[in-house]
Formats: structure tokens, sequence, C-alpha cells
């Protein structure tokens, strides 16, 4: 078995859920270290003091376990291992592959002395029927492939290399766990998530979704790729796909932008992008129309488009988003009147104004930069992120911070 390399931060988590009366359920794309996070966790259980016959850990992708396509024969199988001392931990990878998993899970908690842990690389998993099951007896915890600090850690580097060359190959190759192997060569790296990516594509969406059009999701795909951190809704993307004559707009009034919307929504519940909602700052609420869309890993962007380093602004505002997510902020795009600050960060008690920008050198940028953020009449902490290791660090009490350090901390 290939050696495991530790994800700290997920496993915490866990451990800090052990024994609680919740199912753990972990979720998030395929291949972004799941499995290996439960293996991990086993291990712990192991040196400290779990004996081996308490611990069931099933992989229900694997052939072994063909025969428990539905919860009937999986609770059968699974209750006939559970020994009668002692708690027993149930570990189990992909359940989808399950019909009712979520009878088969409750009936568990009911019946036994167990604790129990679940991965899952869709969100499908989380839908309404296991939700009014299991309600307000689970906990998520959303896994995403390497922040650039696992990064760091995950790669070996020659000491010459600086840091933001690092980065640069960070930007380029993403932080897909299974690239480790392939040492940054191009061709193999591509291969390799292009593998992913097609698995994905075939199992989490198209095998769901026996009405979707392949080549249409691959179109929406390449648009959300390559308008990374530009507003978008369903109906403009319609509109564009519509005059190409990729979708049949029919007589009924935004039929484009519903067919979009459908095929983002699948993208979403496969976890290869997330959605941001628009939040009036002054209004202190909620809009519904126009937000982005933010892509799980640089790594698939650039296996679609190519990497461009043109484009660098809108990538590290993609991965300012996904480390806003690993710090357990709630993310929104902030309206100030006419204006947008590019991410309100939300936790019970704190609040971030955060702006990203490539560089603050220019007077027009620094300008555009800071009016959004000299709006907002509240005394939280405002931010601007850029790539300048500058000699500035505060206008007029808005910190400005090297983003390499702010990922870094």
């Amino acid at each position: 078995m290939a050696e495991l390399i530790d994800r700290p931060a997920y496993l915490e988590q866990l451990i800090q859920n052990r024994d609680v009366d919740l199912v753990k359920i972990v979720t998030g794309i395929r291949r972004c270290g799941k499995s290996s996070l439960l293996d991990l966790f086993r291990q712990y259980l192991s040196e400290n003091g779990v004996a081996e016959f308490n611990i069931i850990h099933m992989n229900l992708e694997s052939l072994r376990y063909r025969n428990l396509s539905d919860y009937l024969t999986f609770y059968d199988y699974v209750s006939a291992r559970i020994p009668k001392a002692g708690k027993t931990y149930l570990i189990f990878d992909e359940l989808q592959a399950v019909t009712h998993w979520e009878k088969a899970i409750e009936s568990f908690r009911l019946d036994f002395d167990v604790d129990i842990y679940i991965t899952s690389s869709n969100a499908y998993l989380l839908s309404t029927e296991f939700s009014t099951l299991l309600s307000g007896r689970y906990v998520e915890i959303r896994m995403l492939p390497l922040s650039f600090k696992e990064f760091l850690t995950f790669y070996e580097f020659a000491p010459s290399v600086t840091v933001e060359e690092k980065f640069q190959r960070y930007l380029q190759f993403g932080g897909m766990p299974i690239l480790r192997e392939y040492r940054f060569n191009e061709a193999r790296s591509n291969q390799a998530l292009e593998g992913i990516y097609s698995t994905v594509v075939l199992r989490d969406i198209l095998q769901r979704n026996r009405q979707a059009d392949q080549a249409m999701l691959q179109k929406i795909m390449l648009f959300l790729c390559s308008n990374i951190g530009s507003i978008t809704s369903p109906n403009s993307i319609g509109n564009v796909l519509s005059k190409e004559g990729d979708i049949q707009t029919g007589r009924g009034k935004n039929v484009a932008g519903k067919t979009v919307d459908k095929y983002i929504s699948m993208l979403r519940s496969a976890f290869i992008f997330y959605a941001v909602g628009r939040y009036d700052v002054k209004g202190k609420q909620l809009l519904k129309t126009l937000g982005k869309n933010y892509i799980v890993d640089m790594g698939f962007r650039n296996m679609l488009l190519g990497y461009r380093d043109a484009d660098r602004g809108h990538i590290i505002e993609n991965i300012v988003f996904l480390e806003l997510l690993r710090r357990d902020y709630r993310v929104y795009i902030g309206k100030v009147r006419e204006t947008e600050v590019d991410f309100v960060a939300d936790k019970p008690n704190e609040k971030l104004y955060i702006q990203v920008t490539e560089s603050m050198q220019s007077p027009e940028t620094r300008e555009r930069e800071l009016r959004p953020l000299r709006m907002i009449p509240d005394n939280y902490e405002k931010i601007i992120l850029s790539m300048d290791r500058g000699y500035i660090n505060s206008y007029d009490g808005i910190k400005s911070l090297y983003l390499i350090d702010w990922l870094l901390g």
C-alpha cells in the first residue's frame, strides 16, 4: 500500500467528532484524499487502543462488495460482523454505490453501539431523502485538494527553489495529491487529471443524469473555466451557447438558461465547481442574481484550457476563495452600491472583507481596489491580498498583505 500522507487539519476534525452521536460524512471531489484520510483515521484508532475487530472498513466500489448493492443485503452483511462487546467503528468509502444506504445507516445507529464514518464524491448523497431521514444527526466534513501550505509539505524541492517558484508550480499543477507521483511532469500530470475528470463526469454526473448530454456538459465546463471570477448567470451563458447553436432555445422563455442551470448544478454536485452568491453589504441581505463559480482545483482548469499566465488575477482569486472555505468561512461576493468587494467571509463572530489583485503598484488599480472597502461603514477587518512584497502594509487602516504570507499564515 502506498505511504499515507498526513492531512492533519482534516484528521483533527474526525478526531474531534469521534464518539459524538452523529454520522461523520467526508465529502469532496474524487481523488482529493478522502479514502487516505479514512485510512489515517483507522490507523489513529488502532494506535489508540481500538481492537482490530472493532473496526469495519469497507470501500463499496471494490468488487468484493459487488453483491451489496441494496441496503438490506448491506445491513445484513455488516450486522453479522459487528462484535457484541465494545464500540465498533464503521468506516464506509463511496457509500453511494448502495441504494437507500441511509436506511441501513440509521438502523446501525439504532441497533448497535457504533460510530459511523462515510465518504462520498457526490453531493447527491446529502440529498433530500437522506437529509430527511438523518436530519440533524450528521456532520459534513468538506475535503478539498491540497492547500498551498500542504502542497509545500507534499513535494520535495531543491533548496535553491524560492517560495515564489513553488507558488508558480501550485498555480500551474494545482493540489490533487496523486500528482506527487509525477514530480511536475506536465504531460503525465495532465493525463492523470484527465483520468480523474473523466471518471467524475462519467460516474458522478452522467450515470446519475441519464438525460444529460456529455458534449453540452463539456461546453459549459469550458465556459465556466474560462470565466472564473467573472459574474455570470445561467441566462447569459445560455444566450452565448444559443448564439453558437449549442442549445436549441425553442419557444419557451429562458429554456437555454434553465438548461445551463441544470448542468451547472450537476458540476456542483460532483464538487467540480462551487457557487458563490452575492451579498448586499449595506442592505445586509443575500441577492438572488448573478453569482460566481469557482473551480475546485486549478490543475483541472489548466488541463482543459492550457495554462495561461495572463489569467493570474482570476487564478489567485480562485485560490483565495478555496482557502477561505478551508478556514471554515461562509463566503459571498460583496455588493457595495455600484461597486464590488471580491469576498465577504463570515463566521459566527467574525467577518472579513477581502480584495484580491495581482498588484497594487499602479495608482488606478490601487484606487479601484480600495474604493469599495472604503465605502463599507462597519469596523470589521478589511484586507487587500496581492503578489506585491509590499513595503506598504496599510492604507488608512485597510491591511495590505502579501498573498503567499497570508496563505501560509
